[in-house]
């Protein structure tokens, strides 16, 4: 429509999560009309992060080092792994600023119907982890989806099979949720995964 190279551009937008053609129209042509500095910008630094990011050789998250950050921290608790399904939730428990441990990155969750088993899921490789009986304790935080669950089941008992401590994220009514606007799923779940006091 616009042209070939405007064209592949805006195709080549449509590969980020969320944006449709009207979003990766309206993000081409704002950075082609308004901001082509900002435009080479964001092609060297995708150029570069292509290039120079790949996987922790412990924890398997996003890194531009051999050994990434928190794996390399020798003040983070290395007695400790929270498994999580991908960077992006690993993230997200940073930034929640407690979790003083390690991590592991599975960059997925068990889904046969997709062909994605243990090993694409890097379970052996924290199964070879867990030996070394270092790990006192198993932080399960996949995500509440049935392969979610499913994975989360499938590591612990790999886990308990090997004597290490296994719990799972709590989950349920929100901090500062009123029940009367949590969905029943969310409800049924809070009253299953009830704490004593």
């Amino acid at each position: 429509m616009y042209g070939n190279v405007i064209d592949q551009l805006i195709d080549a937008l449509r590969v980020l999560p969320g944006v449709g053609n009207k979003s990766a129209q309206r993000m081409a042509l704002h950075l082609l009309e308004r901001d082509r500095s900002g435009a080479t910008r964001l092609a060297e630094s995708l150029v570069e992060a292509v290039e120079k990011v790949g996987r922790c050789g412990q924890c398997r998250t996003l890194t531009e080092h051999e050994i990434c950050a928190i794996c390399r921290n020798e003040r983070r608790l290395s007695d400790q792994i929270c498994v999580v399904e991908n960077p992006a939730d690993l993230y997200a428990i940073e930034q929640a600023g407690s979790f003083r441990g390690k991590y592991f990155v599975l960059l997925g969750h068990l889904s046969p119907i997709d062909g994605i088993g243990p090993e694409q899921l890097g379970i052996d490789q924290l199964v070879e982890q867990l030996k070394t009986g270092a790990i006192g304790e198993l932080i399960l935080a996949t995500n509440l989806t049935v392969e979610g669950e499913a994975t989360a089941h499938f590591i612990a008992d790999k886990a308990k099979a090997l004597g290490v401590e296994v719990s799972r994220i709590a989950y349920g009514v929100p901090m500062g949720g009123e029940l009367e606007y949590v969905d029943g799923g969310t409800l049924n779940m809070a009253l299953q995964s009830r704490k004593s006091l």
